[in-house]
């Protein structure tokens, strides 16, 4: 029982735990101008972060920002990527 529980450990929950700690990581490390897409789906780059509240803008298209939390944040992309895509 107890090599099974330890082999559900290392296949299982330390991976989660790894990439959950990563993806925290990420969302600390956010600065204005990064390229990102959100869980939505919803591709675009920072224009303002609020600290306080944890709210980020995001221009999705020239003179069109919404509004989201930080951690609707999916993950970041390579700068350059929004550019290259229209």
């Amino acid at each position: 029982m107890i090599v099974i529980f330890v082999i559900f450990w290392f296949l299982m929950i330390r991976p989660q735990q790894k990439k959950a700690k990563e993806h925290q990581a990420m969302l600390t490390a956010l600065q204005k101008g990064d390229e990102v897409v959100t869980n939505g789906g919803i591709v675009g780059r920072i224009v303002k972060i609020k600290e306080q509240e944890q709210y980020l803008s995001i221009e999705i298209a020239d003179g069109v920002e919404i509004v989201i939390q930080r951690a609707a944040i999916a993950l970041r992309v390579e700068k350059g990527t929004l550019k290259n895509s229209k």
